[in-house]
């Protein structure tokens, strides 16, 4: 059984470019493939798996929240404004 589910439906998105180990790619077509959706809603799906194993993860984002509003995102980068 799979760790993850084809998506129902599709959120709003933003374009992220990473560069990946070969093996991890292929694996990740593979994978994509064998539950029958895309790499990028593998991608964000293990993600969101991630975020939600890591207890010293969410420890830390309790002590860094985000100030929201001092920050805009422009594309994948994430800037301060003034």
């Amino acid at each position: 059984m799979s760790l993850l589910k084809a998506p129902s439906k599709q959120p709003k998105t933003t374009t992220l470019q990473v560069r990946l180990e070969e093996e991890v790619r292929h694996n990740l077509d593979r994978y994509a493939e064998f539950i029958g959706a895309n790499a990028s809603y593998v991608v964000s799906e293990a993600l969101k798996l991630l975020f939600k194993r890591d207890d010293e993860f969410k420890r830390w984002l309790t002590d860094h929240p985000t100030k929201i509003e001092e920050q805009t995102l422009q594309g994948d980068v994430l800037t301060k404004t003034a």
